[in-house]
């Protein structure tokens, strides 16, 4: 099997094998527009479930729990007298946290405090009570939105400057909106509490969709170079086949980029009731995965499809089709137009001329 998947991406690199990628970028445009609407959808439709850190509250943890009955916790603030229901979590496999809506009546505080400790039969020690106040969460939020505007920003100037090209800059943020938004949609639809470590996971996810977005462009340019000097092949057909011999290493990134997310996010979890993990884990799987994606469906054929909007990019391929049209005609067959597909035609792989079948000599 390793055999297999070797010889596979060795042929996706010399170009023997190829998948229209480029040529095809419409369908990713509709697949990557529906995820987008139905993601924007979720939003609406199920606003952010917003934990503690967001809206204010009072937060109690108790200790050293025999039975994680959320029940009971339930029971006792709706008898203190608090009339929105507790929010009930577990932390571990010997712990409750219950949050509630702000408390400022140090009695009510008191009551929940020691109805918690007689409902799950530990002692007031083991029972801790924290006042959390809304504008934490609120400038948590506020410095996130700066720094991700910041880092937006610093990824235009810098892919600008790096690939002397601006479209492939505007390319790429273009993919990393897509990412960010497709994410926080998902995160959305499943209902799991907005807190502070799923800022953390998002801003996260920026850098990682990035950096693959800049291996598979690293190689457009340099399939690119000189594309204009030669009439073999065209310009998205160049960075399609960069596409095709970067897919492995992509694959193989995010693999071992989400083998270690899942295992936080499904074990730590689920089995381990970590909250905090959870909420940074999700943002970080669902991102790494809509960022693989995009870097190999979205990006490329984004930055080709600005490209071909420039005259001399269109001359070319215009060049590039008649030559191939011409060729057809003098050998007395009918070439089809590959103008704007990006799909490599017979031997084009790599840009050089489809080498001629041998005949068989008849004995």
């Amino acid at each position: 099997m390793a055999t297999g998947f070797s010889q596979w991406g060795n042929d996706l690199h010399t170009g023997r094998r190829s998948y229209d990628i480029v040529g095809k970028r419409r369908r990713w445009y509709i697949a990557s527009g529906v995820l987008i609407v139905l993601s924007i959808l979720a939003m609406l439709v199920r606003p952010f479930n917003l934990g503690i850190e967001f809206k204010g509250g009072a937060e109690f943890v108790v200790a050293n729990v025999a039975e994680l009955d959320q029940s009971r916790a339930i029971d006792v603030v709706a008898d203190a007298g608090i009339t929105e229901t507790a929010r009930i979590s577990t932390v571990g496999t010997t712990s409750m946290r219950v949050q509630t809506v702000p408390i400022e009546d140090e009695v009510t505080l008191a009551a929940v405090k020691d109805g918690l400790a007689q409902a799950y039969e530990v002692t007031a020690a083991d029972v801790t009570v924290s006042q959390v106040g809304p504008t934490w969460g609120q400038d948590v939020l506020r410095k996130a939105l700066q720094g991700l505007g910041v880092f937006l920003v610093l990824v235009a100037i810098v892919m600008t400057i790096y690939f002397r090209n601006w479209r492939m800059a505007a390319a790429a943020l273009i993919a990393l909106l897509h990412d960010l938004v497709v994410t926080v949609g998902v995160y959305a639809a499943i209902g799991w509490e907005v807190t502070p470590a799923t800022m953390i996971g998002f801003l996260t996810i920026l850098g990682y969709s990035i950096y693959d977005t800049v291996v598979v462009f690293d190689k457009v340019r340099e399939n690119t170079d000189g594309i204009l000097a030669q009439k073999r092949a065209t310009y998205a057909e160049r960075a399609n086949l960069a596409v095709n011999q970067t897919l492995v290493r992509s694959i193989n990134t995010s693999v071992v980029a989400l083998l270690p997310v899942s295992s936080i996010l499904f074990i730590g979890a689920f089995v381990l009731g970590a909250g905090t993990l959870r909420d940074i884990a999700l943002a970080l799987f669902v991102g790494m995965a809509v960022g693989a994606y995009s870097s190999i469906y979205l990006a490329t054929p984004l930055e080709v499809t600005l490209r071909e909007r420039e005259d001399t990019i269109k001359t070319h391929t215009a060049k590039v089709i008649a030559g191939r049209t011409a060729k057809g005609d003098e050998a007395g067959e009918s070439t089809p137009a590959h103008a704007h597909t990006g799909q490599l035609a017979a031997g084009h792989h790599l840009g050089t001329a489809a080498q001629p079948k041998k005949k068989r000599r008849r004995k």
